[in-house]
């Protein structure tokens, strides 16, 4: 198994990972342009574990400069890896090249969100290095933009 940038047409595989993680009805095609969207970009990276063809896992990290101090943090916007092959490392291996872009782009910090219920991922990041920061600060959405 490598870990390598994903490429559009790795979309239809992206989706039904997508899916796993709980984002139903992804658009193949949509998918596609958001990977080459994120492709193009410097500051965003895609990764994919690829078993001669057989996509097992994908990770996106997004980079952004602070406002209030100097330097960079990197946001781990999405990481899954298929539900047959979990425990087996492949995680880790994703984590370390999400990990090596923001080291790469400077980032002093690197940093996600995992939803209450999924308490294996929580040991994952856990085991990691991660810190839960609940309790300490609130995250908070606004489902639509202002109009």
């Amino acid at each position: 198994m490598i870990v390598r940038p994903a490429e559009a047409g790795d979309a239809a595989a992206v989706s039904e990972l997508l899916v796993q993680l709980g984002y139903p009805d992804q658009d193949t095609e949509a998918t596609a342009a958001r990977i080459r969207a994120w492709h193009v970009d410097p500051t965003s990276a895609a990764y994919v574990a690829d078993a001669d063809g057989n996509l097992l896992g994908v990770v996106a990290v997004h980079v952004g400069p602070y406002f209030e101090r100097t330097g960079s943090w990197a946001r781990v916007v999405a990481l899954v890896v298929s539900e047959q092959v979990r425990g087996q490392g492949i995680g880790g291996r994703l984590m370390a090249a999400a990990e090596e872009f923001a080291v790469e782009h400077g980032c002093l910090r690197v940093e996600l969100s995992s939803s209450d219920r999924r308490e294996d991922a929580h040991a994952f990041y856990q085991g990691r290095g991660y810190v839960n920061q609940s309790g300490r600060s609130s995250w908070f959405r606004r489902e639509e933009a202002p109009r």
